[in-house]
């Protein structure tokens, strides 16, 4: 809008001008720069003194003098327009032109006229002032002293007059200012003055903005960057980032390892800030042989393997040095403190040890003194010992790492011949290290166990008829002491029995205990024995203990049974009258035999060896009894010869036979169970009571036959029996035919049978019991004496 009203102005002063001189040829316009498009300059015709209607038909036409066509006339009404914006500082680019002209004719036809028009092109503030160079580099040496001046180039403004360039502004710095200065030509450039010294250390770059302002209103400006680089001088020392340092650093660190990094800085810069790092000479050979120091980048390092217990400080000062050619430098102290680290074993040493020891020592008796030590410090250095909780021994501490080797509990070589003891040592380090060592505590015996056997009572059976010598058992104490205190010797506690020394009997090897029989033994003399042996070690004072034996003879089937019912002389046959009328069922008689063995051996079995005829007798297998099975017949024979065998229950069994011939008579003879005498109820028999028998039986006409039998009996002679064993005082009565009663058997049936034999031979006979109560001894008492005699044997046992 301020274009318009100026180019307004113009035109009317103009106009103005032509009036006052109308003789002038050249019709002169001014307009200002940048007019807009369409904008009407003049109106020619007006201007001109041509009739308007007649411009058309003339052809009214500018003529372009220039390349390009800024303006144009339009035929209707005859102005002058602008018909593209025109740039007076690209129409003249001439600085020196200090006015912008465009010449241009205006040519009408019928008839041909040519008239010269000027238009000036008036300058406005439209270019704001420039750099040619956006940047403005400078490198200033940082020792530049204050007050020097240095060049800038000049900005430029294409516009002329009041709107080209004024004047130049700084921006605010403590080190720089600017000075005008006025060319020849008039332009307007500026000197960059230094007003304070630089430090490139404090500051190495400086930004400046030189702004440029022109003339016009408003007035336009344009800024360029003035960038000062502060060129380095060396007149900075290297500095460390501590003066001091204080590494702690883990002994045994492997080689190689980084201890630490130093760090010095130059605040110059190239080559003046390039450092090189060195040891002083106060630092030690040791050390620099410990660590290497890398002189480019400042590293320290682990050189050789490092030991707390060895070396636990290493002092060091590092130089750095600037690659300036007059450098400078600047040091640092380095302590490094070795951390113990727990890489040391505790040691044990053994400084006493008694082994072999008895093993009657006093509870508390020491046995060995042991050192602890560990080359490592605080709990690393510090240890615990013990030993394993289930050993009879004890550690106790005597004095500063010494320890004593107790024993705790009493010690028993039997249950533990020695001891190894282990000693462990373990220090308080994270982790934690340990050692051990192993002493073998011996222990000597001492009489302190008494011999013992396996047995507290020993039962051994001996077969009777042993041969002398035999080897009855081994009887084996076990000592558990050692040498002499182990050596046992064997004895028997001498003890008589009627008169007779166990030492007669038995032997018993005094190394070994091995118990033999000195003589055949019988069963039917002696049954069983019963001592002590005693084993003894050799130890001083000497230890024994004893045994009890019992010796039992064991039954052999030696003794073959003796037929003592019906009784006859050795190899004589027994013969028996019995009444032909004799009723079936009747007891014919009864065979009674005996065998002195034991009970099983003894047991009898009776059965027919010979039977004349089958159909008329039988026999009981158990008790012996013969009874008709029916009654004679005529054509039965008189005489009947039956041989009955008595045989042992032994293995193999022995056996005796009887013979017995039977025959019949017609006379009314009493039967064989009429004549049997009654059995008594007591075992005590006395005078008055056979009397009493005696004369119940005459009333069943048991006197005849009493009579009968004494008769026979004296009338025969005794003769003594090749069956019974010559070592026993056995009665067997001497008849003919002996009475026998049919509810007896077995033993009992011998002793009743005696007690009848003897009875009428004038003695008694008398079952006594032993003091056991399970045997009898049989004693023939003579009445005339009233002695008693004892038999050698000793009784069957009754069942």
């Amino acid at each position: 809008m301020e274009n318009y009203r100026q180019s307004r102005r113009y035109v009317w002063l103009m106009i103005f001008s032509i009036v006052l001189d109308t003789s002038c040829a050249v019709t002169h316009y001014s307009i200002p720069e940048e007019m807009e498009e369409g904008s009407v300059v003049a109106n020619l015709a007006s201007d001109l003194g041509l009739d308007v209607k007649t411009l058309g038909r003339r052809r009214m036409r500018l003529d372009i003098i220039s390349n390009k066509k800024y303006l144009d006339v339009k035929k209707e009404t005859g102005e002058l327009f602008i018909l593209e914006k025109m740039d007076r500082e690209f129409l003249c680019i001439s600085k020196t032109a200090t006015t912008c002209f465009i010449k241009t004719e205006v040519i009408l036809e019928n008839p041909v006229r040519i008239f010269n028009i000027e238009i000036e092109i008036v300058d406005i503030n439209d270019n704001a002032p420039h750099f040619r160079r956006d940047s403005i580099h400078l490198d200033i040496s940082e020792s530049t002293a204050a007050g020097e001046r240095f060049s800038l180039s000049n900005a430029v403004d294409p516009d002329i007059g009041s709107n080209s360039i004024k004047t130049y502004h700084l921006s605010e710095s403590e080190h720089f200012d600017i000075e005008i200065q006025t060319g020849r030509d008039g332009s307007k450039f500026a000197d960059l003055i230094l007003k304070k010294a630089l430090d490139r250390e404090e500051q190495a770059l400086h930004n400046l903005i030189l702004t440029a302002l022109d003339g016009g209103v408003p007035a336009r400006s344009g800024t360029a960057s003035i960038i000062v680089r502060v060129l380095d001088t060396n007149d900075n020392a290297p500095q460390f980032d501590k003066d001091s340092y204080t590494i702690n650093l883990t002994e045994n660190a492997p080689i190689g390892n980084l201890v630490v990094k130093l760090n010095a800085t130059d605040k110059d810069e190239g080559s003046n800030s390039e450092i090189i790092y060195s040891y002083s000479l106060y630092t030690s050979e040791k050390t620099q042989q410990t660590f290497s120091l890398n002189h480019e980048n400042g590293e320290i390092r682990v050189k050789e393997m490092i030991n707390y217990e060895d070396f636990r400080i290493y002092d060091m000062e590092i130089i750095a040095t600037d690659k300036a050619v007059n450098s400078l430098s600047g040091k640092c102290k380095v302590k490094i403190l070795v951390t113990d680290m727990n890489d040391n074993h505790p040691e044990i040493s053994i400084k006493s040890l008694s082994s072999p020891v008895k093993e009657d020592i006093p509870v508390n008796t020491v046995i060995a003194v042991v050192s602890v030590s560990d080359k490592d410090s605080g709990e690393n250095g510090q240890v615990d010992i013990n030993i394993s909780d289930h050993l009879p021994f004890a550690l106790k501490e005597s004095s500063d790492n010494y320890y004593e080797l107790i024993v705790s509990e009493p010690l028993d070589r039997e249950k533990m011949p020695e001891y190894d003891i282990t000693i462990t040592v373990t220090d308080r380090g994270n982790p934690s290290l340990s050692d051990n060592e192993t002493i073998t505590v011996e222990l000597l015996d001492v009489n302190d166990n008494v011999p013992q056997f396996p047995q507290t009572f020993y039962t051994i059976p001996v077969m009777e008829n042993n041969p002398p010598g035999a080897l009855l058992s081994s009887l084996t104490a076990i000592d558990p002491d050692l040498h002499e205190n182990q050596y046992l010797v064997y004895f028997i506690i001498e003890k008589e029995i009627v008169n007779i020394s166990m030492s007669m009997l038995f032997s018993i090897n005094p190394e070994n205990g091995n118990l033999y029989a000195l003589k055949t033994f019988d069963y039917e003399i002696e049954k069983e024995f019963l001592f002590h042996i005693e084993a003894r070690d050799s130890g001083v004072p000497p230890l024994s203990s004893n045994v009890t034996v019992h010796i039992i003879i064991m039954d052999q089937n030696d003794n073959t049974p003796v037929i003592v019912s019906p009784w006859r002389a050795h190899g004589s046959v027994v013969e028996e009258k019995i009444p032909r009328s004799t009723d079936k069922g009747t007891l014919i008689a009864k065979v009674i035999a005996i065998d002195s063995d034991s009970v099983h051996n003894s047991r009898i079995t009776y059965q027919f060896l010979q039977n004349t005829d089958a159909t008329l007798f039988s026999l009981d297998q158990y008790n012996g009894e013969i009874r008709t099975m029916r009654m004679f017949s005529y054509r039965d024979s008189r005489h009947q010869r039956l041989v009955v065998i008595a045989k042992d229950n032994g293995e193999p069994a022995l056996s005796a036979t009887v013979t017995i011939k039977l025959s019949t008579v017609e006379t009314a003879l009493k039967t064989y169970a009429d004549m049997t005498e009654v059995p008594l109820e007591y075992d005590i028999f006395s005078d008055l009571n056979l009397y009493l028998v005696i004369g119940l039986g005459s009333v069943s006409f048991l006197l005849l036959i009493t009579i009968l039998v004494t008769i026979v009996l004296k009338c025969q002679k005794p003769k003594p029996s090749k069956a019974a064993p010559p070592s026993r005082n056995s009665v067997i009565s001497e008849r003919n035919s002996t009475i026998a009663d049919s509810t007896l058997v077995s033993n009992d049936a011998y002793w009743y049978s005696l007690f009848l034999a003897e009875t009428r031979k004038g003695k008694l006979v008398v079952r006594q019991p032993v003091p056991k109560g399970s045997r009898y001894i049989v004693s023939s008492i003579p009445r005339s004496t009233g002695l008693t005699e004892t038999s050698d044997s000793a009784a069957s046992t009754l069942q």
